[in-house]
């Protein structure tokens, strides 16, 4: 079955069965005729993420027997066939440009997600009016129709943080772990008012079970976050992703050199941050200091 636009996941997958092949000393052509298929071109469509394969069929000709390596491929597949027809692509197809698609698709499969925001506030814990005045102010959005559209989308992701345990690995509550740095505190987004409503409701979502907020002061001074923000997400199978939002685009980082880089620069500014209890007293500070 085609793919016209493969997501992210599916093609982490055809890259996995690509590995497996060459592994197993494979040309394309002489995989595609092993495996069944009706050439090189379709085997290498599989593997570039635009066709669906036979899973039993690949671990058989190539070999593949390590139970947990099967395991984990299978576990990626069931991620590769969560279609967007499923998700917030669908509701909202034209109000979502591509890369970001895969971002929301990793928000929705990710078990985790760790997370630096520098400037604002970050969308999973923003109020509508935050919302609509961080959309409002971008350059990405030419019309107010649009701007709404995709505060509601944002309003939607949320979900995510609260929707209750299911035998559905894939529609589980995510764990997010998050440094703010405290100029996403200070700045009036929207002005005071937006701000204090929205600082009010990062203390009251703060306190979920699956929440981590911790405050990064001014006075801890330079730090690995100042290039800006990022997000590191991670799987019940295979490796974490790496998620940068420049103006215009999104980048995602798969090897293992640029993930790794992240993830310490990460756990550095966790240890720098204030701890849980200590970021939740900063913040109802700066509200008492706004009454």
């Amino acid at each position: 079955m085609s793919d016209a636009t493969p997501t992210l996941m599916r093609r982490r997958l055809g890259a996995i069965l690509k590995t497996f092949r060459t592994r197993a000393g494979l040309s394309l052509a002489d995989a595609a005729r092993q495996l069944g298929l009706s050439g090189a071109p379709t085997l290498s469509k599989i593997e570039n993420g635009k066709y669906r394969a036979d899973l039993d069929r690949f671990f058989e000709v190539y070999g593949v027997t390590d139970e947990a390596q099967v395991a984990e491929t299978r576990k990626i597949a069931e991620f590769a066939a969560s279609s967007r027809q499923k998700n917030l692509f669908a509701q909202y197809r034209g109000a979502i440009r591509e890369p970001f698609a895969d971002f929301i698709e990793l928000e929705e499969i990710a078990t985790q997600a760790d997370i630096f925001a520098a400037l604002v506030i970050l969308g999973l814990l923003q109020t509508a009016d935050y919302a609509h005045a961080v959309i409002d102010s971008s350059s990405k959005w030419s019309t107010a129709r649009e701007v709404r559209t995709f505060t509601e989308l944002r309003m939607k992701r949320q979900n995510i943080l609260t929707t209750p345990p299911s035998e559905d690995a894939l529609r589980r509550p995510l764990e997010m772990r998050c440094v703010l740095d405290e100029a996403c505190l200070r700045r009036e987004v929207g002005g005071p008012e937006v701000l204090r409503n929205q600082l009010v409701h990062l203390l009251e979502a703060s306190e979920l079970s699956n929440v981590d907020v911790r405050v990064l002061p001014f006075t801890v001074g330079a730090h690995t976050g100042i290039d800006g923000s990022y997000t590191v997400f991670r799987f019940d199978a295979g490796e974490p992703i790496v998620a940068v939002e420049p103006l215009t685009t999104a980048i995602y980082l798969e090897e293992d050199a640029h993930v790794g880089r992240y993830e310490l620069a990460l756990s550095q500014l966790k240890a720098m941050a204030l701890d849980t209890e200590s970021s939740r007293a900063f913040i109802r500070e700066m509200i008492r200091e706004d009454r």
